[in-house]
């Protein structure tokens, strides 16, 4: 049963069509009188006449209407002649064309449907069919124009979106920074789907060279994952004066974001602190992926550990804090669940591995940012066709007295 919106949205579509522009293309004077007596007495109000081929298409260009009612068998050019050159533009490409024609040869009726027609009428014109089609044809045309220019503002609101999420990601005065303070470079690579996602990452600068790096991925796409992610940068970066210590920073951020989530809502996190003189990144994680380590010359990567609760699932929830080795000639790579997700394989340990494996060749590079490109180039490869969400990658690499690259 139709509701009361549905209804009254029916209602103003079909008020509105009499307000349609509709070209009328015939040779012969009696035809585009009756047509359009038949029209007005109908209630539509814009009716304009071509007389053939060559008038009707000078007067599309200049104002383009919303239906033509087009004879096919006119001197000069004729109907298919006017079908076939609309349709090679563009933006003709969903203009209505209703061909009225006395041809009952099957073939031209292909040929009419071919060029381009829209619908056919048969000579000699009924008028219930004739304002039947006419309506039928009209209301689609306003339904394609309503969904044209709800996508239209839904591409800009979401290119407003993606442009305030990369507002959220760290700067090169940032990377700058981090690199002469710690010796550390960092590269990223993000490779956005077409869905609006909710993974973000970022540095915090620390006391003595150091700096924290987190990387947090919503659970799903869309409007909703992309506010929590905002309202999570928010959050993260209020809890700065925690930044020193993983365990307590992760276990906050969580706190905080039971009280931020639907009930269904989840995010998986990974943070740690880089101390470059320790040589270390102490690390926590909430349902994160293994962190990769690679170190020059060696033929495999390390593979940290990862546990914990997804952050948003409880508020006790408590992280623990692990360490790895970050000492000169070591590159780390981190990266969020769509990257294994887009592997081959079940998207757990086994893909883990295998990035791993990928990892090693390409974190072999003189520096950064070849090395940044070749694992892009390696994930590339074997991720293939398939479809994915966001997926980013970090690299960090220590550090400046060991690769020459340091001071480009």
């Amino acid at each position: 049963m139709e509701t009361a919106s549905a209804a009254a949205l029916t209602e103003l579509r079909q008020v509105g069509i009499l307000d349609c522009l509709i070209l009328v293309v015939d040779d012969t004077d009696f035809n585009r009188t009756l047509i359009t007596a038949m029209l007005r007495q109908a209630g539509f109000r814009r009716i304009e006449h071509a007389v053939d081929g060559i008038d009707a298409l000078r007067k599309i260009d200049h104002e383009m209407p919303d239906l033509v009612i087009l004879d096919i068998v006119m001197p000069g050019l004729d109907g298919f002649e006017v079908c076939r050159r609309l349709r090679a533009e563009e933006r003709y490409a969903d203009l209505p064309v209703l061909v009225q024609t006395a041809l009952s040869n099957t073939e031209d009726r292909n040929k009419a449907f071919q060029l381009g027609t829209t619908d056919l009428i048969t000579k000699p014109i009924d008028r219930n069919e004739l304002l039947a089609r006419v309506r039928i044809h009209l209301e689609n045309r306003m339904l394609i124009q309503d969904l044209q220019l709800y996508r239209t503002r839904l591409e800009n609101e979401l290119a407003m979106a993606r442009e305030m999420y990369g507002h959220l990601l760290p700067t090169a005065a940032i990377f700058d920074q981090i690199g002469r303070d710690s010796g550390v470079r960092i590269r990223h690579h993000r490779a956005v789907s077409s869905e609006l996602g909710g993974d973000i990452w970022g540095v915090i600068p620390l006391p003595g060279g150091r700096f924290g790096l987190y990387l947090l991925d919503m659970t799903g796409t869309g409007v909703s994952a992309a506010l929590n992610a905002f309202r999570m940068h928010t959050v993260l970066h209020e809890l700065a004066p925690l930044a020193s210590y993983p365990s307590r920073f992760l276990t906050e951020a969580n706190a905080r974001a039971v009280g931020l989530f639907e009930s269904d809502e989840r995010a998986a996190m990974i943070y740690g602190v880089v101390d470059p003189t320790a040589g270390t990144f102490s690390y926590t994680t909430a349902s994160a992926r293994r962190p990769i380590l690679v170190r020059r010359g060696a033929a495999t990567a390390i593979l940290g550990e990862a546990d914990g609760a997804p952050v948003g699932h409880a508020a006790e929830s408590v992280y623990r804090t692990r360490t790895l080795t970050f000492g000169p000639g070591t590159m780390l790579l981190l990266y969020n669940n769509a990257v294994l997700a887009a592997l081959p394989g079940d998207g757990g340990r086994a893909a883990e591995r295998t990035l791993a494996d990928l990892a090693v060749p390409a974190l072999q590079a003189p520096g950064p940012d070849e090395a940044c490109d070749r694992m892009v180039e390696a994930l590339a490869r074997a991720v293939g066709d398939r479809p994915g969400q966001d997926m980013t990658l970090v690299l960090l690499a220590k550090d400046a007295c060991t690769f020459p690259w340091a001071e480009r």
